[in-house]
């Protein structure tokens, strides 16, 4: 099993970032975009997380859920079946470093950002503050607000794999439920993680913090 990368750990941290990687993917894709939060907020950890189970379409990668003959129906089951070992995870590395959910942030990319965006809709009780959505997506359309937690939507407009309408649409049915939401979208940015992006995130770190 692929194992996490400690990117970040201080004796006392002040913050926790969680980065999930892609379907098919590994913790080791996260490491560029979790090094510079490390090096904007030295007094967080830093935690590239490996997706539990391993990828079924190739050989190499992780995944929360398959994405075998996914279809917009029968996403959300799968996606609700992951759940509990998403939670668990976020609550295993919270223990570990002693903070609670008003002090994590998770940051998911393409299926990470499925899991940690559903989460708000499929729990009760949110164990973070604070998500960065990176080319992502709600498994099926959101209902909630998910009060006390600000989302942060990021998306290339060239995105093939996941149309940069899905962020669009979800940030219309966040704000008419008058969820604390952000878009930005980045006019040359494919399905990956830009420079660009990384920096608007850096801002946001910056100001929030």
């Amino acid at each position: 099993m692929s194992e996490p990368i400690l990117v970040n750990q201080p004796a006392n941290p002040q913050h926790l970032y969680m980065l999930f990687h892609g379907v098919g993917s590994q913790p080791q894709s996260m490491a560029p975009l979790a090094k510079l939060i490390a090096a904007t907020l030295p007094e967080a950890s830093v935690i590239c997380v490996a997706a539990p189970y391993a990828f079924d379409l190739a050989p190499g990668g992780r995944q929360w859920f398959s994405v075998k003959n996914v279809t917009e129906e029968n996403r959300p089951q799968r996606v609700e079946q992951a759940m509990g070992e998403f939670i668990r995870c976020i609550e295993n590395w919270q223990a570990v470093s002693d903070l609670g959910a008003e002090n994590t942030t998770l940051i998911g990319f393409s299926q990470g950002a499925i899991m940690a965006l559903s989460m708000t809709q499929m729990v009760d009780k949110q164990p973070a503050a604070r998500i960065f959505a990176l080319s992502g997506r709600f498994a099926a359309e959101p209902s909630s607000p998910a009060k006390g937690v600000r989302i942060h939507l990021l998306h290339g407009r060239l995105d093939r794999v996941m149309d940069v309408r899905q962020a669009e649409q979800s940030f219309a049915q966040l704000k008419a439920l008058k969820a604390d939401v952000t878009l930005d979208i980045f006019d040359d940015l494919e399905h990956g993680i830009s420079r660009e992006e990384a920096m608007r995130m850096q801002q946001y770190l910056r100001k929030e913090e």
